[in-house]
């Protein structure tokens, strides 16, 4: 379904159940695999945000909410999803780029209602998910950085520095966490761009707000984990920051591979993320 602004689909009632995902297409790059993606995860509600010329096939097109506007103008991801959350307090949302993909625990077999469900339980209004960059490993067959069947990603070369507050002192159970190209090709990445964490999947809230670094203003959900013991973190599987690399003039011309010793092909699966330690089940089981 197509709607001609965020405010008619707002007013559209869509958000009225969850979870919902919101996809921003910056491009044209696999905007289908990355929709029938979190289609397969089970979201109730799947809104795309695209240019207008962007085509979905119709069979796509229908199960989804489509909202024509500039991905790419300044601050839209911040104005949309806060839009989104005053609108429908109570409702999870998820927000990612095309070219990325959500992973859970066990995601192949369970749905992301019995993700936040669990979460609910255990009275967390966040999910903590890191962003961990894909690549292809051949640019040369791939010179956009981009391919499903030739994915790869850093198996290890992650690390994370405790967040502070305003006065240098270490926030509770927040860090700011590091790795993958952000981290090896740093000297192309501004500063404030280098960080891999992302509160992507929360429940709405009254005067809750998304910020531009991907916090929030409330401090709770900025969180890792519960003060009782460690809570269920996911990943964001993505292409944004290889694609970008090789796009940007600055920097393509100075990486001819993002292949190292410790790249490993991406197998598409929960358990080999499970295993590289890039995500945490908690007490899921």
């Amino acid at each position: 379904m197509r709607h001609a602004s965020l405010k008619a689909f707002i007013d559209s009632g869509a958000l009225a159940r969850g979870p919902v995902a919101l996809i921003f297409a910056e491009d044209d790059v696999e905007v289908l695999s990355t929709l029938r993606h979190h289609l397969e995860r089970g979201f109730k509600v799947l809104v795309l945000l695209a240019p207008r010329e962007l085509s979905v096939p119709p069979e796509i097109e229908k199960q989804i909410h489509f909202i024509a506007c500039d991905t790419l103008a300044d601050g839209i991801l911040t104005r949309v999803v806060n839009d989104c959350i005053a609108a429908a307090p109570n409702v999870w949302f998820y927000y990612g780029y095309n070219a990325e993909y959500l992973f859970y625990p066990f995601c192949e077999y369970r749905s992301v209602a019995e993700v936040t469900a669990f979460a609910a339980e255990e009275r967390r209004d966040s999910i903590l998910t890191y962003v961990v960059d894909l690549y292809a490993a051949d640019l040369w067959e791939h010179p956009t950085a981009v391919s499903i069947d030739n994915a790869h990603l850093d198996k290890s070369g992650y690390y994370a520095l405790n967040r502070k507050d305003r006065w240098n002192n270490d926030k509770d159970r927040q860090m700011d966490f590091f790795g993958g190209l952000r981290w090896r090709f740093e000297e192309h990445i501004p500063v404030p761009r280098r960080r891999i964490d992302r509160v992507g999947l929360f429940k709405a809230a009254k005067g809750l707000e998304l910020r531009p670094d991907h916090t929030f203003n409330v401090e709770e959900y900025n969180t890792y984990a519960c003060p009782w013991h460690n809570s269920l973190t996911a990943t964001v599987c993505s292409f944004r920051t290889a694609k970008a690399l090789k796009r940007n003039p600055g920097s393509t011309f100075d990486i001819p591979t993002f292949w190292w010793h410790n790249s490993t092909s991406f197998d598409w699966h929960s358990q080999q993320l499970l295993d590289l330690g890039l995500m945490e089940p908690g007490q899921w089981f």
